[in-house]
């Protein structure tokens, strides 16, 4: 009898004609039956005490999996972008505080006065460490081009005016419903674990202010200092049902930058008499490309990059100035301190050789409230994590990846190292289509595209199924 015919049986076995409907489609059991004939060798025993443990995890999610979709689908079809997320930390809030969370919301403020849409949800359960688990709410200014049936059509204007889409184009939609779904299993698991959980659904990382804007809100003085920090992030690089983790430095630092080109404006038609920006801004563009490729150690990964440009109003006005927003990627100081300098170099060295006065010299700016350093995590929890996450859904569907020039704010509530902080990847692909890239060396469209699109169902069960057991890991 082949394993799938063996999980058949058992299902049947196992649940009443009442529950047979949801079950079937339910691959929190799915997973947990499945594992009690895919476990590695091993004695029959060992396997039914893997498959007790699976089945645990998997109880709780019986009866949210559902819901939990309908949710995901929801928050994907109503994305919020970054300092806006008003909708989203309602639902989330509201969700924990049914789960029986003690919750606070609206915390958080940024440097200009003006209040965050965070999110606290506070658990306790005896005696033991505090942990926090978070995830993050805020969508991306793309149009979606997915065609699935729940996606966004929500549209809006861009701070420099340009209209655009949003979307949940970097999956903070499925973390955001993990997190609810992770918080409803750890409190029906409640005898397995002790000590205090800190949920907290976190605004604004894609302007990667908004861990900033809740710790400036005395998080933590407010609410306790946690022990250990966990989270998870999607991504196209695994099929779902998969997942993977890095151990040591595991994203880049990102430094947002703002440049301004000046020049001398004038008549489409009369360049000669004027000095165009636009040009200048072009030179400028192609040669900071040098500055990875023969400025920096050819062993430091670093990444600069010009995401938006704007200059000019009609085509026969040469404009006054050109405005560049960059962002700068690179694991160490000394890397990041290169680019930032050669960008400053630069930039005067292009407006000296046009032959502009002083007072038209270029000026490149550091956001500092939009910039984040290095994730790192720690390698001892990297180390129980990855051990756990092995045990709950199967060593063959771990992956160690490399480092990764992608920058998330999360590690800031680690507070510089202080407080061990370890975040994984959730695979989030169709697993056929996965397969079928795999096939032909391609990638599927990922994270900050119109087209990325994760496979909700097995990709929010394996989120739950895995944060909930390395909560439980965790907090003993």
């Amino acid at each position: 009898m082949t394993p799938t015919e063996k999980t058949t049986n058992i299902r049947k076995q196992l649940l009443t004609a009442k529950h047979k409907k949801l079950v079937v489609k339910n691959t929190a059991l799915n997973y947990a039956l499945e594992g009690l004939f895919t476990a590695r060798p091993g004695s029959y025993s060992m396997r039914v005490l893997n498959f007790l443990f699976l089945l645990t995890l998997a109880a709780p999610l019986l009866a949210q999996e559902t819901s939990l979709i309908d949710t995901y689908k929801d928050i994907h079809a109503h994305p919020e972008l970054s300092h806006n997320e008003a909708r989203t930390s309602a639902i989330l809030a509201d969700e924990l505080r049914k789960a029986g969370y003690t919750v606070t919301d609206h915390i958080g403020v940024y440097p200009d006065g003006t209040r965050a849409y965070g999110v606290v949800a506070i658990l306790k359960n005896g005696d033991g460490p505090t942990l926090l688990i978070r995830a993050d709410m805020d969508a991306l200014p793309i149009i979606e081009e997915t065609g699935v049936a729940y996606a966004s059509h929500v549209m809006t204007k861009t701070k420099s005016g340009q209209d655009t889409g949003v979307m949940h184009a970097c999956g903070h939609d499925i973390h955001t419903t993990v997190l609810i779904g992770t918080a409803r299993a750890l409190v029906a698991a409640k005898s397995q674990w002790h000590g205090t959980l800190m949920l907290i659904g976190q605004p604004s990382e894609e302007t990667i202010d908004g861990a900033k804007a809740m710790l400036a809100d005395h998080l933590y003085e407010r609410f306790g200092t946690p022990d250990m920090v966990i989270g998870l992030h999607d991504t196209n690089r695994h099929a779902a049902g998969a997942v993977s983790i890095t151990a040591g430095p595991a994203m880049a630092s990102s430094t947002s930058v703002d440049v301004t080109i000046r020049g001398i404006g004038g008549h489409g038609a009369h360049p000669d008499v004027g000095r165009d920006p636009i040009v200048l801004a072009a030179m400028y563009i192609l040669e900071i490309q040098t500055l990875v490729s023969r400025e920096e150690d050819p062993l430091e990964p670093t990444v600069v990059t010009v995401g938006d440009i704007h200059g000019g109003t009609k085509r026969n006005i040469i404009p006054d100035e050109v405005k560049l927003e960059l962002t700068v990627r690179a694991f160490s100081e000394k890397s990041r301190q290169v680019i930032l300098d050669g960008l400053r170099q630069m930039a005067i060295g292009v407006a000296t050789s046009a032959g502009l006065p002083s007072e038209k010299m270029p000026t490149v700016t550091v956001l500092d409230d939009e910039s984040t350093s290095s994730l790192y995590n720690d390698p001892a929890m990297s180390a129980r994590v990855k051990a756990t996450l092995q045990k709950a859904i199967g060593a063959d569907n771990v992956f160690d990846d490399p480092r990764q020039m992608g920058s998330e704010d999360v590690g800031i509530f680690g507070l510089n190292g202080k407080i061990p902080v370890v975040y994984y990847w959730l695979g989030a692909m169709y697993p056929d289509r996965f397969a079928a890239a795999t096939a032909v060396r391609k990638e599927l469209p990922g994270p900050h595209t119109s087209k990325f699109e994760p496979d909700p169902e097995p990709t929010l069960a394996t989120g739950v199924r895995s944060m909930t057991a390395v909560a439980i890991s965790l907090l003993q």
